[in-house]
């Protein structure tokens, strides 16, 4: 039987960072994935092919120069799922290739197996050459997650089908219903309008992406729709049939929805069924989460969680930071972070990317702000790229003039969040922007225009 120091279940990002700030700190680690290569869902079928779905998506469509060139300006005309897996395919091979490298620079043990707990401290690891106990005294589980399913959607992999399958479809379908308004459903409605496919996105919340601020994404659905997106919000699918010409999607309003195919993309379930959580006197909700301290540790002292397993944001980035904090905290070491300061990036067509409060937010807590906003029209670099819909909105508080929140929807908008994240987290204040000199031209300057539009704002008052 092996012993190790530290035990991680799941090679995905949360994975991946814990096992090597572990290793960093002296620990012999042992890092357990179920799949033949490392990355997780997150390389495999998550945010990496995703999001280069999307970029290809963007330059074979042209998007980014119909500003300038029209409407009908194309890169290529006829673009196929073979186009687009292309680029993805490389990416996820260059993805594996580059974390499999910092792993074993690291010294990070890699197993290959279905891991499950036999008691707090030992698991037995199956895979197609046998199986092995390990025994270590602390885990950390980071098994992520998998698309949900219903009962009321018969996933086929054909003409219904989950994000996971999204790649394997043969064609780009001409009609699209999306089930689910939140991050997954609403990114892949922007790629697929963008490449000129009908959606119809049902969600059954009143707006969608409840979370983030509600004037940008009021902006993304004015982009989806002009996009000929149609929105159907407060709808519920009751039930979905297989047609000769494709899905029909009945609704518990009694209307029918019919299309080419239909994407199911009502959140996720936890990777937890193979783990027997039982032995280890651990238990998951009925989506598979496992309830956390803020240590990220679960009811069992010696065992810890981390990533899209625990549930919300469900963001790589932050489940990376996760990752690192919990191995942390196992070998003993306090690591600073900030989760009040987590940046969200949103990749849809445009992008969205925030930090800090919503204007929402801080009016429930009656706290006295103000909002400057700038346009990516009204800078020389928005109008070079080519990209005239974009904006950046500053919240700031009104007597102290601390930036609250920085909140951009726009091409570029989850790089150009992070000045505004920095200068956040250091307190500083909106003058900061009125003071500093931003390269010219650049989007960056946004940043300064919606400084000077909050402050005019002040002077009025």
């Amino acid at each position: 039987m092996q012993t190790y120091d530290l035990i991680v279940i799941g090679s995905g990002p949360a994975g991946q960072r814990a096992a090597i700030q572990a290793a960093k700190l002296g620990k012999r680690v042992a890092l357990i994935e179920k799949r033949e290569v490392v990355g997780g869902a997150c390389i495999s079928t998550g945010t990496i092919p995703s999001k280069t779905m999307r970029e290809a998506v963007m330059h074979l469509s042209g998007y980014r120069y119909q500003g300038i060139y029209g409407m009908n300006y194309r890169v290529k005309e006829k673009i196929s799922m073979a186009d687009l897996s292309f680029r993805v395919q490389h990416v996820i091979k260059t993805e594996i290739d580059v974390t499999q490298a910092q792993l074993s620079r690291n010294e990070v043990e890699m197993l290959t197996g279905a891991a499950s707990f036999i008691d707090p401290t030992h698991l037995l690891v199956v895979n197609s050459r046998g199986q092995s106990e390990l025994e270590s005294h602390n885990i950390i589980i980071a098994t992520g997650t998998k698309p949900a399913s219903s009962p009321t959607v018969p996933i086929n992999g054909r003409t219904i089908i989950n994000s996971d399958q999204i790649l394997d479809i043969p064609q780009i379908p001409k009609t699209l219903i999306v089930v689910g308004g939140g991050v997954i459903g609403v990114e892949y409605t922007s790629m697929f309008a963008t490449l000129g496919v009908r959606v119809i996105l049902i969600e059954k919340m009143p707006r969608l992406l409840g979370f983030a601020d509600q004037e940008i994404v009021e902006t993304l659905c004015y982009h989806l729709r002009d996009k000929r997106v149609t929105l159907r919000l407060n709808e519920s699918v009751e039930s979905v049939e297989e047609t000769p010409e494709g899905v029909v999607a009945n609704l518990e309003s009694k209307k029918r929805i019919s299309g080419d195919m239909l994407l199911y993309a009502v959140g996720r379930q936890g990777n937890v069924e193979d783990l027997n959580l039982a032995a280890a006197g651990l238990t998951a909700d009925n989506r598979g989460r496992i309830t956390v301290d803020a240590d990220y540790c679960t009811g069992k002292s010696n065992i810890y969680a981390v990533g899209d397993v625990i549930g919300f944001p469900s963001l790589a980035s932050v489940s990376m930071e996760q990752g690192r904090i919990a191995a942390g905290n196992v070998c003993g070491v306090s690591l600073d972070t900030e989760p009040a300061n987590y940046p969200y990036g949103i990749y849809t067509i445009p992008e969205i990317s925030f930090v800090g409060k919503t204007e929402e937010q801080l009016t429930d807590e009656d706290v006295p702000y103000e909002v400057g906003v700038a346009y990516y029209r009204e800078m020389a670099r928005g109008q070079i790229q080519g990209d005239t819909t974009g904006r950046l909105k500053l919240i700031f508080h009104r007597e102290t003039k601390e930036i609250l929140g920085v909140h951009i929807i726009g091409e570029g908008a989850s790089e150009l969040l992070h000045i505004g994240q920095a200068v956040m987290i250091l307190k500083g204040t909106v003058e900061y922007f009125v003071n500093t000199v931003f390269n010219y031209p650049t989007l960056a300057e946004c940043y300064k225009a919606a400084a000077f539009n909050g402050l005019n704002k002040l002077t009025r008052l």
